[in-house]
């Protein structure tokens, strides 16, 4: 039953997801109105902005229905909609099968919660990312601001070791932040994006150990490379290219958050 729940609203937030992202970009591009804003605007095609009637809405199905089309303007829609409802239904069934602490108390169930909610926004920065090459404020601030929040209430109310919880997220930060923001200094932005610093605020604040804010930073440096090597032998990228690092470090989050203890506990007996 939890799980048809989390289905549903995957599909709802994924939903949401498309709409914030081109809200998000149209914001950004300077353009003003009331049918922009991410909570008050109507539902409208990205391409002849016409109003969309209930049946165009439906998650999934719709898309399918219309082949990929507007019923209006009959310009094609990116399958982009589609994947991103998927892709968060299967974020959020995932999270809770594999959440790394049993649900037998109130804060495990805070945290979920906490992460569900921070999870809508990074799964927006994955798309703008790859699209657009940044992270936008308006994207990362309110993850931030849901991830700090659900961090706070459970060391206030549910830890038994509130300092030391509380040292812990500072060091997850000095990780998952700091090591961008010193790259950043030595580079002058040349290295990395002020955005990724940004990014690391939210990701630290969800990892909330130094430890596995390390490990995430590893792993995206691993997958970036494993995305890109292809380009780079096939001459279709040099080494200089620009590499949207947001995605990787989300991915890489989402890894971590749910089996880093089990990497962390492996590389231990094994490497160590």
């Amino acid at each position: 039953m939890i799980v048809f729940g989390l289905a549903i609203l995957g599909i709802i937030f994924g939903s949401f997801i498309n709409a914030l992202v081109w809200r998000v970009r149209q914001q950004e591009s300077g353009q003003k109105g009331r049918e922009l804003s991410v909570l008050k605007g109507h539902s409208m095609c990205p391409n002849c902005r016409h109003r969309l009637a209930a049946k165009d809405l439906v998650p999934v199905l719709s898309w399918l229905a219309l082949r990929g089309r507007c019923r209006y303007c009959h310009q094609p829609i990116s399958w982009q909609y589609p994947a991103v409802e998927l892709t968060t239904v299967a974020v959020f069934i995932v999270s809770y099968l594999f959440w790394p602490v049993d649900f037998s108390t109130a804060g495990q169930w805070l945290l979920f919660v906490t992460w569900l909610a921070a999870a809508v926004g990074l799964l927006a920065l994955v798309v703008y990312d790859f699209r657009w090459m940044e992270l936008p404020n308006r994207i990362l601030y309110p993850a931030f601001a849901a991830a700090a929040a659900g961090r706070l209430g459970y060391i206030l109310f549910y830890s038994d070791d509130k300092s030391h919880e509380a040292w812990l997220w500072l060091l997850s930060l000095g990780v998952a932040s700091g090591v961008f923001l010193l790259l950043f200094m030595v580079s002058q932005g040349r290295w990395i994006g002020y955005g990724d610093v940004r990014l690391g605020l939210v990701t630290g604040t969800l990892l909330a150990t130094p430890a596995k804010s390390f490990v995430m930073i590893f792993l995206a440096s691993i997958l970036g490379t494993v995305f890109v090597l292809p380009s780079l032998l096939a001459g279709k990228k040099s080494a200089n290219s620009r590499l949207p690092y947001g995605p990787f470090l989300i991915i890489s989050t989402i890894i971590v958050l749910l089996f880093g203890d089990s990497l962390i506990n492996w590389y231990r007996i094994h490497l160590l």
